[in-house]
């Protein structure tokens, strides 16, 4: 692959350790989201690939589980070092294909991923198993865990590595196969990730990647009557649909989220300012767990919005995403602008005021370069506030105190991270402990995780089910726990 930005990838699926392409010979073309140009091509797969794919991994899953988690780090670690190897070369096609900004973003993801593939095979060395008394003294109880089977990973193209390895390395290493089903708009840089798969020589069929339209092999994948686990990354809306078509499998369902992030009248602004900047903005808003709704106390609010964008229009550069200088770069698609501009819109016609931005940037290589936006006068019934914009924008909500903020998250159908600004670390854990989702950072900004850390939507919400993350995914999606009772003598 050439480090140049003239890269053209041909992709083709991977199933039982050979790279074939669709059974109908159907391809897509992505375009950049930076430059317009073609980046590559993959190939457009129906449910028969899907099946073959499905087939071939429940032959050689017998075979992989019976490894001992040993062997398979030892083959896992060498997927590892080839990724490690083809590091610049795989974060100059995500930003190309993705528009991540390269410096910042598309390098940080490859090792975000090469971080997570550490923490799961050193978790998977860790599991443990039990042995419960009886109340025979002659009978002995063992109860331990087994990998599920066959498992299916659906990944986003916000986040196409890290994800894919999210979802891919904790399945395989506790000795379940695979298939791999990536997003289409990013469906290139998981092609070139297959391809470090197939290099490190894992037993054929151990790992399957199949690319194609969502609702076309991503349906056919996490309705499959042999498959036993599926983890997808994505919207709520289609979330909601896999876990329907996925129902009786074991889940791992990260959905959507707008970030709440709550800024009391005694936070610390120097803190709060650069936190937003970092949480709002980052892959250009299309984040789930993004700042998209900030609510400000009264005491604080005009001091933070003057300053919030002032801090924008000095720090937020919006340009080419290989450009050592730039900040930020295009959206990914033209959907995404569409909504962007209709929530901003919606917003001003129903009293919201721009403060800067709002608009598409002109004379730019695309039309999907959207300008670092700051609205004020939201209210919690727009749809820039309630639902997920999935831009560069900061909304801000003025708020009387942590109450209404607490009142107004549990009205929102998401659940999944949050933030909370103040000098009173007492007040900020209470209000953490009451907050109605699975993570909140308290003088953080609410994109901030670790990959050890539980990481996931909270009961009752849209964000999704389940863990990803650290040991959680081994042991609440991708195992299972087996009885064994010995008669002795």
């Amino acid at each position: 692959m050439s480090p140049g930005s003239d890269i053209v990838i041909t992709a083709k699926n991977f199933i039982g350790g050979e790279f074939r392409d669709s059974l109908s010979g159907e391809r897509g073309e992505n375009r950049s989201p930076v430059t317009g140009e073609i980046v590559g091509s993959y190939p457009l797969s129906s449910a028969s690939d899907v099946d073959d794919a499905v087939a071939t991994a429940r032959a050689a899953q017998r075979g992989w589980a019976a490894l001992s988690v040993f062997q398979r780090v030892e083959v896992l670690n060498r997927v590892a070092e080839e990724i490690r190897s083809r590091r610049e070369d795989l974060a100059r096609l995500l930003t190309l294909e993705q528009g991540k900004v390269y410096a910042l973003e598309a390098l940080s993801e490859i090792d975000e991923m090469l971080e997570g593939f550490a923490v799961s095979l050193e978790a998977a060395k860790a599991l443990e198993g039990t042995m419960p008394a009886s109340v025979d003294p002659k009978k002995r109880v063992l109860v331990y865990r087994v990998p599920r089977g066959v498992a299916v990973s659906i990944q986003p193209w916000n986040y196409p590595v890290v994800m894919m390895g999210a979802n891919v390395v904790p399945a395989l290493v506790t000795g379940n196969t695979v298939v791999s089903v990536p997003a289409p708009s990013t469906a290139l840089v998981a092609s070139e990730l297959a391809r470090c798969f197939a290099a490190a020589d894992l037993p054929a069929g151990v790992f399957n990647f199949v690319t194609g339209l969502g609702h076309v092999v991503g349906a056919a994948a996490a309705g499959h009557r042999d498959v036993d686990a599926v983890a997808f990354t994505g919207s709520a809306a289609t979330g909601a649909a896999v876990a329907t078509a996925s129902a009786g499998k074991s889940q791992l369902l990260e959905l959507g989220g707008n970030g709440p992030t709550v800024v009391l009248d005694d936070a610390d602004l120097d803190l709060v300012i650069p936190e937003l900047l970092s949480s709002a903005f980052l892959v250009a808003g299309q984040a789930c767990t993004g700042a998209e709704w900030v609510l400000v106390q009264d005491g604080i609010h005009d001091e933070l919005l003057a300053r919030l964008t002032s801090a924008v229009q000095e720090h937020i550069r919006l340009g080419d995403p290989l450009d050592p200088e730039t900040r930020m770069g295009p959206l990914n698609n033209a959907q995404l602008v569409t909504k962007v501009q209709q929530h901003i819109d919606q917003a001003v016609a129903a009293g919201a005021s721009i403060c800067t931005g709002g608009e598409l940037q002109k004379e730019m290589p695309t039309d999907l370069y959207f300008q670092p936006t700051v609205l004020s006068g939201v209210t919690g019934d727009m749809d820039i506030a309630c639902e997920e914009t999935f831009g560069p924008v900061i909304p801000v909500q003025r708020i009387t105190d942590e109450n209404e903020a607490l009142a107004a998250m549990e009205r929102s159908t998401y659940g999944l991270a949050a933030a909370v600004f103040t000098r009173d670390l007492e007040r900020g854990l209470r209000f953490a402990e009451a907050a109605p989702t699975g993570n909140v950072n308290v003088n953080l900004g609410s994109t901030w995780t670790e990959p050890q850390l539980p990481f996931g939507g909270g009961s009752g919400k849209s964000s999704g089910i389940g863990r990803s993350q650290g040991r959680y995914p081994l042991t609440d999606t991708f195992t299972e726990l087996k009885t064994v009772i010995l008669q002795l003598r």
